[in-house]
């Protein structure tokens, strides 16, 4: 791994939104802990030596980084015959998007994985020449076999970290569901790869398992989503490897330390999308363990942390939680380094009015979640035929967006129920729904807005 100076490190910052005030008797705290990053982004902020100062040049520089992009090339890549072409056509696009330097590989998915670029279990490095050669490979690509993700990733996991980067990702384009090899196998691999690379991972099409695609991009701190029209995978690709380019440092981890006789409830990411680290604490020293968030470019991102408190009396304080963004020693052999702390409070009060407060920013993520799981429990009703369960279900989600000022996710409930008073909630089941809209909105079920200003 590749040493970090305090040069190009990103600047990170820790924010905590909590009402501190607990009334008597009262043990649960609620903390929103925003993180931003800036001074990374595609250079981290560094000019290059003897770089033009003019106002149209963007500096570029060499990037600690290796990409994999694994394409699905099984036989139903072929249905219809567009739908292949595009997805060399969107490979190439990421390609042409790679920044010089880069270490990248083509990965051909079928029942089996082939490195098919540039072969031999290497990486090469992008430059104008490698990028020509890999896009020639890619008009070679076609389609015929089975789908086992599992072979893909650990693949691209023996490639990525045969390089000596920091940064190591992977994307991944799927059609179908996975089919060639056991549920355990796929669970296998990506506990395998976890913490050595995120991968970003798209449904194309709608014949994939919405469940097998996010449930990929959540083990590897990626992004989900689909990309229903084969024509718009070049766009998103492209968006996907600028953003992957955009990342400055990796292993960054969310470092919780609790005083005797504190429990830690849940760790949850809330923006931009909800994530549930509870169950991904690795052990850190005495009361403290670590939450890993993957990889940072110029961005902000929102935590919730809630803990349980022991008893207290009116007047006593404590601190409740230390959270810490930890970067760790990449040789192994030094110390982590911190780069940013911020401090959870309690304060028992017989202050009814302070302590009956909901501090803005945790009532507006606790409905986030909210919605985020009863999008999930409507559309699993929908599909058991417990319409009754999925109108109470999804009315509470359209409430839930509309309140929250959720446009995006207000605008896929439409097209699953017709809005009578999103208000109250109040919604029909549509009779008939476009396979594409339902998983569109299952798929993006997780996204949130951030807290009105």
């Amino acid at each position: 791994m590749a040493n970090f100076s305090k040069s190009n490190v990103p600047q990170f910052s820790v924010e905590v939104y909590q009402n501190e005030f607990l009334p008597e008797g009262g043990r649960e705290v609620n903390a929103i802990v925003t993180v931003t990053s800036t001074g990374g982004g595609t250079t981290g902020g560094i000019p290059l030596a003897g770089a033009s100062t003019s106002p149209a040049y963007v500096p570029v520089q060499s990037p600690d980084a290796a990409v994999v992009l694994m394409v699905d090339c099984s036989g139903s890549m072929d249905y219809p015959p567009t739908k292949m072409r595009n997805a060399r056509d969107a490979t190439a696009a990421a390609i042409d998007t790679l920044r010089e330097g880069t270490r990248f590989a083509v990965v051909a998915g079928t029942h089996g994985a082939k490195d098919v670029y540039p072969g031999n279990g290497r990486l090469a490095v992008a430059d104008a020449q490698t990028k020509a050669q890999a896009k020639d490979a890619l008009r070679k690509l076609s389609a015929g076999g089975g789908t086992a993700i599992g072979t893909w990733l650990r693949l691209a996991d023996r490639l990525l970290n045969s390089a000596d980067v920091s940064i190591r990702h992977g994307i991944l384009l799927t059609d179908g569901r996975n089919e060639h090899e056991a549920p355990e196998d796929l669970r296998a691999a990506l506990d395998s790869c976890a913490g050595r690379f995120t991968c970003d991972a798209r449904g194309v099409g709608t014949d994939w398992e919405v469940k097998e695609v996010t449930g990929i991009a959540a083990a590897l701190l990626g992004t989900a989503d689909i990309v229903a029209d084969p024509a718009g995978l070049a766009a998103d690709f492209t968006r996907m490897m600028e953003n992957a380019m955009g990342k400055e440092i990796a292993d960054v981890a969310l470092r919780l330390w609790t005083p005797v006789g504190v429990e830690i409830r849940f760790v949850k990411q809330v923006a931009p999308t909800v994530a549930d680290l509870t169950g991904r604490r690795t052990e850190a020293g005495p009361r403290a363990g670590d939450y890993p968030t993957g990889s940072w470019g110029d961005e902000s991102r929102d935590y919730h942390v809630c803990v349980q408190v022991p008893e207290a009396g009116i007047g006593q304080e404590m601190l409740a939680a230390r959270v810490s963004l930890i970067l760790p020693d990449p040789s192994g052999a030094g110390a982590p380094q911190t780069l940013s702390q911020g401090l959870v409070r309690a304060v028992w009060t017989d202050d009814m009015v302070a302590s009956t407060s909901i501090n803005p920013q945790v009532a507006h993520y606790t409905g986030q979640a909210e919605l985020a799981q009863v999008i999930q429990q409507g559309l699993d009703a929908r599909k058991s035929g417990d319409f009754d369960g999925a109108t109470a279900k999804l009315g509470r989600a359209v409430q839930l967006a509309s309140a929250s000022g959720n446009q995006d996710t207000a605008k896929l409930l439409s097209k699953v129920v017709d809005v009578v008073d999103a208000a109250t909630g109040t919604v029909r089941l549509k009779a008939k729904v476009a396979e594409a809209d339902e998983m569109t909105l299952e798929t993006r079920s997780t996204k949130t807005v951030r807290v009105k200003k």
